[in-house]
């Protein structure tokens, strides 16, 4: 046992696997048994690993300037032209950049940034933010506050009462839906009630709406069409602003540019992180629109500076790193190559919607859940996460590397440059952990096999 706390790890039973190298979309242990990366790690190596492209770049970089930071009116060039770049790409009007190194710290500094804006144009009480009930979106104190999974609060007494974090239902269908409802019915409720929501706590105490376009860690909750349109409807009515956590979604995930794309749903906000830089380097961005910049700017030098940012903040190699992780993006088409191959996942992932043990398929571009239930026919779940974890453990070792999320949803998300050959090499594999896993529910007495 190592002197290592390990993060969102149950800490009595760690250090199960040591990942010693990796090859395109595959990695190998310490024994040398090669797994295929199901979950581009956490959900981030999009051009899986070992691409010399990428690594050519950080090092020329490291050559020339190896760090450099961007406090007190000091620059440089990386830093620019990424910002530049991301500017041209994101449906943000005059879109201004912020960088750091997470999809929490990025969350974090949307929440300050929120709060500055509103500050400086006299709307002090405009400070609440929306969240779903169920949502991740990182494990810093702000941003672990509008996560809304309870092993990520408990024990940790975060200030979500005092940051004014509002909940609204989550947008799945399987699980919300009241029976007989269709789902253009069920979006239309669940809209209704955030309206409801909005004029109880006072359009003029709410900032933002966070939400993923496709929630990850939640369980890859993959709204009903129609239902981000209609929400920003009446997001717009009451001066709310929408705030896109594109950390696991952004750059191809989806199938498209981004999940908001996807989505049909047009970001005042917007938060990048993973896939930025293939993950071979932390970095993360927020994205404001100029309105705010605009609006901060004054304020900073009535001030002397704007009080916020990290030793990190643009570092040169990490921006290295993300400008050529696009330019591959851009060159490779692996926007594209996600929405074909995408399909073809999505497809072949269905054909477990008749396995006793699924209850729901769900998922969109190089995303997606197979959710395990106790009782399929009346969409109950299991207990606690143990058949997740167990199904998890299957695959493991049938050399499929997957995360069991939400309990015991199983997500997949393996690298862009994922071929079809490979998508089938994935389900074989799930298929024979699937099998394992039924087999122990069964003799357990987990599960009763109709």
């Amino acid at each position: 046992m190592s002197s290592i706390i390990y993060p969102t790890t149950n800490l009595n039973q760690i250090e199960q696997i040591s990942i010693c190298r990796g090859d395109g979309i595959y990695v190998y242990d310490e024994a040398g048994k090669r797994y295929l990366e199901g979950l581009s790690g956490l959900w981030c190596a999009s051009l899986g690993y070992g691409n010399e492209e990428l690594i050519d770049a950080i090092t020329q970089q490291l050559k020339i300037l190896p760090y450099s930071h961007l406090f007190g009116g000091r620059t440089h060039e990386r830093a620019i032209e990424l910002a530049d770049e991301l500017a041209s790409m994101v449906p943000i009007e005059d879109a201004r950049i912020f960088f750091a190194n997470s999809g929490s710290e990025a969350n974090d500094s949307h929440v300050k940034m929120l709060r500055y804006y509103f500050n400086v144009i006299g709307k002090p009480q405009k400070k609440k933010i929306i969240a779903f009930e169920k949502s991740y979106h990182g494990v810093t104190v702000a941003s672990a506050a509008l996560t809304g999974l309870p092993a990520m609060h408990a024990h940790f007494d975060l200030p979500t009462e005092a940051l004014g974090i509002l909940r609204a239902e989550t947008p799945h269908y399987y699980h919300g839906q009241i029976d007989g409802e269709s789902e253009s019915e069920f979006v239309a409720r669940l809209v209704k009630d955030v309206e409801t929501l909005i004029l109880r706590e006072g359009q003029e105490t709410i900032a933002a709406f966070i939400a993923e376009p496709v929630g990850g860690a939640a369980g890859v909750m993959v709204p009903p069409k129609g239902y981000f349109p209609a929400l920003t409807k009446v997001l717009e009515k009451y001066d709310i602003l929408f705030w896109a956590d594109e950390v696991i979604c952004g750059f191809g995930r989806t199938g498209n540019d981004f999940g908001c794309t996807t989505m049909e749903v047009k970001p005042d906000l917007m938060s990048l992180a993973k896939q930025l830089s293939s993950s071979y380097i932390p970095i993360s961005a927020s994205i404001i629109p100029g309105f705010m910049h605009d609006a901060m700017r004054d304020p900073s030098e009535q001030v002397g500076i704007f009080g916020h940012g990290y030793t990190y903040t643009g570092h040169p190699v990490a921006c290295a790193a993300a400008l050529k992780t696009l330019e591959i993006y851009k060159r490779d088409k692996l926007f594209e190559n996600a929405a074909a191959v995408g399909g073809y996942m999505q497809e072949r992932l269905r054909e477990f919607s008749d396995h006793p043990l699924v209850g729901e398929v769900r998922g969109t571009g190089l995303i997606a859940a197979v959710e395990l239930m106790q009782d399929k026919h009346t969409r109950t779940s299991f207990g606690d996460g143990r058949v997740g974890a167990i199904a998890k453990q299957f695959c493991q070792e049938q050399g499929l590397l997957i995360r069991a999320v939400a309990g015991n949803s199983l997500a997949f998300c393996p690298p862009l440059i994922i071929s079809k050959e490979q998508v089938d090499e994935i389900i074989t594999k799930f298929d024979a952990a699937l099998e394992l896993t039924l087999s122990y529910v069964t003799k357990e007495k987990l599960f009763t096999l109709r």
